[in-house]
């Protein structure tokens, strides 16, 4: 019985009851209901009820709206009804950030727990080893460092269990995708030595002349051996084609055989293709991103620590920080120092203050929870848990943490510090910058961290506002949070869909998501609490930004450019504040009828991308005060 069982009863039973479902899928924020008869389904009752945010009729589909955790209401929704759960996962909202975001949150979120504890696990080993407790030789070490490591060392068989259940491919096969990309003999290391096995010890294979990894050939195709132990996007993208044959191999193949022959052809497939090209593609990146910083740091140490800084988060959610981490190890070993991965130690503290910062502010309680572990986690510099648990998902902060690691990059390459051994991590990493009995740089990343820190922490702190609504249901006394933003209408009126605009730009929705009005009173009032962005001279068209940051356009009737502001009046200045409800501007819609223009008057979300989803009422008609638009955070 899951989380939202009670909540995914009470949602079966006022569609119409399990007799009453076709099929049900799910998109970012809704369950997509087919249902035999809509008439069947208690409209009122399910708008009102708690955990759901309203209701929607579309394209043949019954859209019961939840908000950002719909993925766990229909996994409850599908054993209430006994569904079979085989519908393809779509995504009807937000941009495809907001969607690899998803992507990425949703593969991690199950093993969180277990990653931050791993993480500590390395920090307290790390820190043992510092205090001298017992040495990085001993079985107390190797034990510990086998315990910790392990999600990290294996974490393709892990994500592709997760991103299985993600993309709906069978769990077990996804874990023996995973498994194939940890075993041994697919590894770089493990293809050169078969090559030198049969061209003599030491003799220098093909691809080692053009700067690739080792490779063998399957069928005669030559293929690129890489390391994808630890790897996260290698596993994602195979599962993510591994779905799409699974779903065709269920449509050919007979069902009295499907248990095994669809295993069979998924794996048979898709193995092979993430072999032959997927970790190839993810080679050329590395191989590019390496060259791209060795000529940034060429040219400018300062810039290179900013844009090193900056992106290193980034880096590391792709693995593409691989792409210099060989670096620093190749100068470390042969000229005793190297500045390749300083300008990347400010980091993970940037992003650990941000966690902190998040703490105080976060009102989900079970987000609130994972906090203390990711930065336990986080100053031993183990960031996984803070980024894709936490951070990530609500990207601002993300971008906060980013722009702490920019700073404190940025000081350590102008100050020119310098790394002389690549032992710890996190806070430990300080004695790394130790060289000789100069302890001057260690000093300089002390600074550093605090740079790091205090940017994270108060760029979060006092510019992200955590918009997360608690909303309870009455039934399960369980807390649904709903991250939302309701903008009331601004004007009075009967109401169509945008697409009914005689105006192409805005039918077409090329600047944005909403709805059309066609007034019956000649008044503009502010939708929300906000701030006046623009005002056209003309009074015609108002742009409007939300405390919360929504942006919205009010453009009263078509062409009313040409009457030059006649038959309006503005009652507000441009980046003026205002109270929702408040008079911002009055029109005449009978003079400006007889001017020979039309009334009607789109209200557009003009950053629609910036949300989950844009709900337009499905009311005929709306009174000032009334919902008109809820955007889905």
């Amino acid at each position: 019985m899951g989380k939202y069982h009670d909540l995914a009863e009470k949602i079966v039973e006022n569609v119409g009851g399990r007799e009453n479902i076709n099929s049900l899928t799910h998109c970012i924020t809704r369950l997509r209901f087919k249902l035999k008869d809509e008439a069947n389904a208690k409209d009122d009752i399910l708008k009102n009820m708690d955990g759901v945010v309203t209701v929607m009729k579309s394209g043949g589909q019954y859209q019961v709206v939840i908000g950002n955790h719909v993925p766990d209401v229909y996994a409850d929704v599908l054993e209430v009804a006994h569904l079979s759960g085989d519908a393809e996962e779509t995504a009807s909202g937000g941009n495809l950030f907001n969607r690899l975001i998803d992507i990425l949150s949703g593969c991690f979120q199950p093993f969180l727990g277990a990653l931050a504890a791993a993480g500590m696990v390395k920090g307290v080993n790390a820190l043992f080893v510092f205090l001298k407790l017992y040495e990085n030789t001993s079985g107390t070490y190797t034990m510990l460092n086998g315990i910790g490591d392990a999600i990290f060392y294996f974490m393709p068989v892990i994500l592709g269990y997760t991103a299985a259940k993600k993309f709906r491919l069978n769990p077990m096969v996804g874990i023996v995708i995973g498994a194939a990309l940890c075993y041994p003999s697919v590894q770089g290391p493990a293809l050169q030595g078969a090559y030198e096995a049969v061209a003599g010890a030491g003799a220098a294979a093909p691809h080692s002349l053009l700067g690739l990894p080792a490779y063998d050939t399957f069928l005669g195709i030559p293929w690129v051996g890489a390391s994808y132990t630890s790897s996260v996007v290698p596993i994602i993208f195979i599962i993510a084609f591994a779905a799409q044959i699974q779903k065709l191999a269920k449509k050919i193949i007979p069902a009295v055989v499907q248990t095994f022959l669809v295993p069979f052809f998924v794996l048979l497939i898709a193995l092979p293709i993430g072999f032959l090209i997927i970790g190839p593609i993810i080679s050329i990146l590395t191989d590019l991103l390496s060259s791209g910083f060795q000529s940034l740091m060429s040219f400018s140490p300062a810039l290179y620590g900013v844009i090193l800084g900056f992106f290193w988060q980034v880096l590391v959610i792709f693995g593409l920080h691989w792409s210099v981490v060989p670096l620093a190890i190749m100068q470390v070993t042969q000229e005793g120092a190297s500045q390749v991965l300083v300008g990347s130690f400010g980091a993970s503290f940037a992003q650990t203050a941000v966690v902190l910062a998040m703490y105080f502010k976060l009102k989900d309680k079970k987000l609130k929870a994972l906090c203390p572990p990711a930065i336990i986690s986080g100053i031993f510099g183990v960031t996984e848990p803070a980024i894709y648990g936490i951070t990530l998902p609500k990207k601002k902060p993300f971008i906060f943490s980013m722009i702490g690691g920019a700073a404190a990059g940025l000081y350590l390459m102008i100050n020119g510090v310098t790394t002389y051994t690549m032992g710890g991590l996190g806070i430990f990493g300080v004695v790394n910058f130790i060289g000789d009995g100069d302890a001057s740089g260690m000093i300089q990343s002390f600074i550093a961290i605090g740079i790091a820190v205090v940017i994270g922490f108060v760029l979060t702190f006092f510019f992200w506002k955590d918009d997360t609504v608690e909303e309870i249901d009455a039934l399960s006394d369980s807390k649904i949070s709903v991250n939302k933003e309701v903008v009331a209408t601004p004007i009075q009126g009967t109401l169509a869909p945008l697409s009914t605009s005689k105006d192409a730009a805005f039918a077409q929705g090329a600047l944005g998501k909403g709805i059309l009005i066609h007034p019956t009173k000649g008044e503009v009032v502010a939708p929300f609490d906000g701030t006046v962005m623009t005002l056209f001279p003309t009074k015609h068209a108002i742009g409007l930004v939300s405390d919360n940051g929504l942006e919205l356009l009010i453009h009263i009737g078509l062409d009313t450019v040409q009457l030059d502001g006649s038959h309006f009046e503005a009652f507000v200045q441009q980046n003026e504040r205002v109270k929702k409800g408040q008079l911002l501007v009055r029109f005449d819609i009978e003079a400006i009828q007889k001017a020979g223009f039309n009334v009607e008057t789109p209200i557009i979300v003009t950053n629609a991308s910036d949300y989950l989803d844009i709900l337009e009422t499905q009311k005929k008609t709306i009174a000032n005060g009334e919902e008109l638009i809820t955007a889905l955070v």
